[in-house]
């Protein structure tokens, strides 16, 4: 494994950035209804119940700013989260919900690639994967779209508490020798729980230097 690359002080940084005052901002159904751009903004996307609100609620600190449900899909609008204008979070609708309705589906789908792709202030997104199933073929097609619009992403490991730490290891190191290739993938892969509170630590000091 690689040396660890976080010391003292870049973990304090991260506890204080995101452990400090964080408010609900607002909920974007469509692209007009975005807010201004302003604090730089850092959106976690991936598929459906693979833990973007347990995440964000471990990383602030807080257990009801994000809403986590086994119902996947359950977020349907692009919910912002401001960090005392220091960053902006961003909880993007998960993606691959068969259930939706095909044409909720569909707009959901626009409105989050719109988003991606026509965001300045965007930068970086946390590409989430629940470590139990590895990368899917739809996780390959938004890197995919992501390499394109040129908006770096970081892969985010998630549930890694459900499996050996040898097993979680060697998934980061086969993500990480994927994806070296893909121009805006982030080099390392982070491996996180949001139950043990593996790897927080780590994510709120890699995404506060962004602040």
């Amino acid at each position: 494994m690689a040396e660890d690359p976080y010391n003292r002080e870049l973990l304090e940084k991260g506890r204080v950035v995101f452990c400090g005052l964080c408010e609900f901002e607002l909920g974007a159904v469509s692209i007009d209804t975005l807010p201004t751009e302003g604090p730089p903004e850092i959106a976690f996307a991936g598929r459906s119940n693979v833990g973007k609100s347990s995440l964000l609620n471990a990383l602030t600190g807080r257990k009801n700013l994000a809403r986590a449900s086994t119902t996947p899909g359950r977020t349907r609008e692009i919910n912002f989260f401001n960090l005392a204008d220091r960053l902006r979070l961003v909880d993007l609708p998960g993606f691959g919900y068969a259930w939706a309705a095909r044409k909720e589906a569909k707009r959901w789908a626009g409105l989050t690639r719109d988003y991606l792709k026509g965001r300045s202030s965007l930068k970086r997104v946390c590409l989430l994967v629940d470590a139990r199933h590895g990368l899917k073929e739809i996780d390959g097609e938004v890197m995919t779209l992501l390499d394109q619009s040129a908006v770096n992403y970081q892969i985010v490991l998630t549930k890694t508490d459900k499996m050996k730490p040898t097993e979680v290891a060697r998934l980061a190191e086969d993500i990480a020798a994927a994806i070296k290739r893909r121009p805006a993938a982030h080099p390392l892969v982070l491996a996180t729980s949001s139950e043990t509170g593996e790897g927080i630590a780590e994510l709120r000091a890699e995404l506060a230097a962004l602040a």
